[in-house]
């Protein structure tokens, strides 16, 4: 099975508000079942940006879990990170590949554009990402896409596709029968007073159709009401 695939978590510095909480944090979310983390940070602070990401990649690289930096190609070749992950004002997807070579993990934003993911795949990208699908702390304003976009770049396109944005473990179930390969999450994850099993309720939800479809019941239920 591709890594590529299950719960993605992406770590938040007011969620995580200093080293030791980051690494805690993350080392729970593995242990909850992570299979991908993205460093997020979007301070000034250079130093700080550096020491931490070196910490986590040395305690991702123990779990044999990749680290992508989320917007600076620059930071994550400093490191020797696993990839990055790009958003539509930061470097292109070119850049990127000849930054950190063939092997590296490259995701591409494509918010609620099929035709920004099918541009992606053909440039080389390793993953897409669509949404926000739901409400969203972390960017309330993005703009909004559907199960049926969803469902749409799945039949189109053939790398791992993302589905982010206000994901809970609740509606995510039908995102995943949707056959989202990732749930990008943030707060589901790190504003959990137990980040662990806040985890390994995303990661049922690849691992175990019947919790799937209970919890798709119950949001259809829920959305009736």
């Amino acid at each position: 099975m591709s890594r590529l695939h299950g719960l993605y978590v992406i770590t938040d510095s007011q969620l995580l508000a200093d080293d030791d909480a980051l690494l805690l944090g993350v080392e729970a979310a593995i242990a909850g079942g992570a299979s991908v983390v993205q460093y997020r940070d979007k301070s000034a602070d250079q130093a700080k940006r550096l020491r931490q990401s070196r910490a986590l990649l040395n305690l991702c690289r123990k779990h044999g879990v990749p680290l992508l930096i989320n917007d600076d190609v620059a930071l994550a070749v400093e490191i020797g990170a696993d990839g990055v992950h790009l958003g539509l004002d930061d470097a292109t997807l070119f850049e990127a590949r000849e930054r950190l070579g063939k092997q590296a993990i490259i995701g591409v934003s494509c918010y609620n554009q099929l035709a920004l993911a099918q541009q992606a795949e053909q440039g080389g990208a390793d993953y897409v990402a669509f949404g926000r699908f739901f409400s969203s702390n972390t960017k309330p304003n993005a703009v909004q896409a559907s199960r049926e976009l969803l469902l749409e770049a799945k039949q189109q396109i053939g790398v791992p596709i993302v589905a982010i944005g206000g994901i809970t473990p609740e509606n995510g179930g039908p995102l995943v029968a949707t056959q989202a390969d990732m749930l990008a999450v943030i707060h589901g994850v790190f504003a959990q007073a137990d980040i662990c099993t806040a985890a390994q309720n995303y990661t049922e939800l690849f691992q175990n159709p019947k919790i799937r479809a209970r919890r798709i019941s119950n949001d259809a239920i829920t959305q009736s009401i």
